[in-house]
């Protein structure tokens, strides 16, 4: 039991790595990017392909801030001219986007899945409460609270932050101060975006890196902003925890109808909250 909890809390914070740029695109920006599974593959590969020791995961999560800012930025650019039409209109151009590069992933990898190991000196096992341990799940619950932490700090308690805040609140507002709108826009887009793909090449050792994976971590991300509530990292946190456990423990003790566990979750929140547990703002057309 107490690997299948540490398991829970260890795949939450890097569900909460993956989900909270997603969180704040959406809610803040109100922006559905539906090529955010996309990103978490595409650092699956790149782990995957620098895997073989501290110089190449480093490398690999060097690139993965670099790319993912880079393809932050031009989403935000390609959803600018649908900002103020519906979000299906968002989501058909993000998922066609997602289609192109899980494809383009395929070209160059292959389809077989790929196994990531993970860094010297964290590829072993440690004993937590008498239950052996691998050491890279602990160090993921490690670096999930720290990035939990710092993006906690940088939306609430800097003028970064409450930039966006107040951008999100009254765009006109903030205008007339002299801010681009668009640049907030895309600053936001290009955070979410290197969260996601960082988060994949932290997970490359966990889940590999395989087709059809952007889609499974999609549907995770998406309960977990759900449940959460829209812009809120406090609730991209909780939520992803959530979901974590729930998930893991779903596996380990009903693993028949651990799909459905996840989803029974999902429907108690939105009957009792239906704008998740902690919902943050709603962004503004």
């Amino acid at each position: 039991m107490v690997v299948s909890i540490l398991n829970g809390f260890a795949i939450g914070f890097l569900l909460f790595v993956l989900a909270v740029g997603l969180s704040l695109v959406f809610g803040m920006m109100d922006v559905l990017n539906l090529a955010h599974g996309a990103l978490f593959l595409g650092g699956a590969y790149l782990g995957a392909a620098f895997a073989g020791g501290w110089g190449g995961f480093l490398t690999a999560l060097a690139i993965a801030a670099v790319a993912g800012a880079a393809a932050g930025a031009v989403l935000s650019l390609m959803t600018e001219p649908l900002r103020r039409r519906s979000h299906l209109d968002q989501a058909l151009l993000t998922l066609g986007v997602a289609l192109v590069v899980a494809e383009l992933l395929i070209m160059v990898f292959g389809d077989d899945p790929l196994s990531v190991d993970a860094p010297p000196g964290l590829d072993g096992s440690v004993t937590v409460l008498g239950a052996v341990y691998p050491s890279y799940r602990l160090a993921i619950i490690g670096i999930g609270a720290l990035l939990a932490l710092v993006v906690w700090l940088v939306v609430e308690r800097t003028r970064v932050g409450a930039l966006v805040r107040a951008t999100v609140a009254d765009r006109e507002m903030v205008a007339t101060l002299g801010v681009d709108n668009r640049l907030v826009k895309v600053a936001v887009f290009a955070v979410g975006s290197l969260l996601a793909v960082t988060a994949g090449v932290l997970g490359g050792p966990i889940y590999g890196a395989r087709p059809g994976l952007d889609a499974a971590v999609l549907i995770l991300a998406l309960v977990v902003v759900v449940i959460g509530g829209l812009g809120s990292v406090r609730g991209a946190l909780v939520g992803a925890l959530v979901i974590g456990q729930v998930d893991t423990l779903g596996r380990v003790l009903l693993p028949d109808l651990a799909s459905f566990i996840l989803f029974i979750a999902l429907a108690i929140v939105l009957v009792l909250r239906p704008q998740g547990i902690f919902a943050g703002p709603v962004g503004a057309r």
